[in-house]
């Protein structure tokens, strides 16, 4: 006698696209809003090759309108295999951190879809991370710092840059601020951190005396703000309520700071090679600051506190010393430089 095949009983009402699936698990699964941009670009990116078309890269993404699907075509049988080797492509472009954390980021949505009843199958299955290497050269050299401060940009991106490097805080944390969370007095600020925790996080001088400039007398909004109105069906927490402009993305801040410092990063290049290399990334200015911080010899809780990690391990990739000590250190130990002195 065959059984019949039991039915999945939605949770709570199915939706209907693909896109509304996203929007309704980042708030239904309790993102943290420091976090939750930075999950709404992955699971934008993952929606094309959930609809069986390349995911737009490099400045061809920017302005691209991804695809409309509905969410129930998730469980296509034959969208695997297309899914497999689209994320295959994807990977070859990308560097493996940014492959595996925006694999991550899929997949937990996938799982809260799947458990809302809305799909029943995992498309991703025989998806794997990419290796990713350890990178030794994360931080900064003191006069890269020191060049990167010279270099002719924006006063909101001279405000950002410095923030977070005084301040050793996450990009997406930074961007996520809004003037009334700014306490300028105390050069300190109110942020949503990982997992939603309210944190504070504090910077020096620099920030200090460009904050009031960026801001303008405003009281209310984004500090960061794009260069145009924002565009309609932003969300109202996005939007400075007395310029009408959106809040700066984490993605294009990102692409602002690449293409600044793509000579910076690759002092020996032609201006003809220049376009096709790649620069810095924001988060290697929190690197930069906490490894800073750990050559001066500041203490294991004050760097705990600074870089707000739980565990001590997680200060181990800032403990490694940096290209200027490493360098002081063999320069000193120089027998020809002795017999000089």
């Amino acid at each position: 006698m065959r059984l019949p095949r039991a039915r999945v009983v939605p949770l709570s009402a199915p939706t209907a696209s693909y896109n509304a699936a996203v929007e309704r698990y980042l708030t239904g699964a309790g993102i943290a809003k420091s976090s939750a941009r930075i999950y709404r670009i992955s699971l934008t990116t993952w929606g094309w090759m959930l609809a069986g078309e390349p995911a737009p890269t490099g400045p061809a993404r920017r302005g691209a309108k991804p695809p409309v699907f509905p969410v129930a075509a998730i469980d296509d049988p034959v969208l695997p295999e297309v899914l497999a080797e689209l994320a295959a492509a994807r990977a070859d472009e990308m560097d493996a951190d940014t492959v595996n954390r925006e694999l991550s980021i899929a997949r937990k949505a996938i799982g809260w879809w799947q458990r809302q009843g809305w799909i029943s199958s995992d498309p991703m299955i025989g998806i794997e991370r990419r290796p990713a290497p350890p990178d030794r050269t994360k931080a900064l050299a003191e006069n890269q710092i020191a060049a990167l401060w010279r270099l002719d940009v924006a006063l909101r991106e001279k405000t950002q840059w410095k923030m977070l490097y005084e301040s050793a805080a996450r990009a997406d944390e930074v961007l996520c601020l809004n003037v009334e969370d700014l306490y300028p007095q105390d050069k300190r600020g109110k942020i949503t951190a990982k997992g939603g925790a309210t944190e504070w996080i504090h910077w020096q001088s620099g920030s200090a005396q460009l904050l009031p400039r960026l801001i303008a007398r405003r009281t209310r909004g984004p500090p960061f703000l794009t260069d145009r109105k924002a565009p309609a069906g932003t969300p109202t927490l996005d939007v400075c309520p007395e310029t009408g402009r959106a809040r700066l993305s984490y993605r294009r801040a990102e692409e602002i700071f690449e293409e600044n410092t793509r000579l910076l990063a690759n002092p020996l290049a032609s201006p003809d090679d220049i376009e096709d290399l790649d620069g810095w990334t924001l988060h290697r200015l929190r690197h930069s600051a906490l490894t800073h911080d750990a050559e001066d010899g500041t203490s294991t809780p004050m760097l705990l506190a600074r870089s707000r990690h739980a565990s001590v391990r997680s200060l181990e990739r800032y403990a490694r010393p940096g290209v200027d000590p490493v360098a002081r250190h063999v320069a000193e130990r120089d027998p020809a430089a002795r017999r000089r002195t």
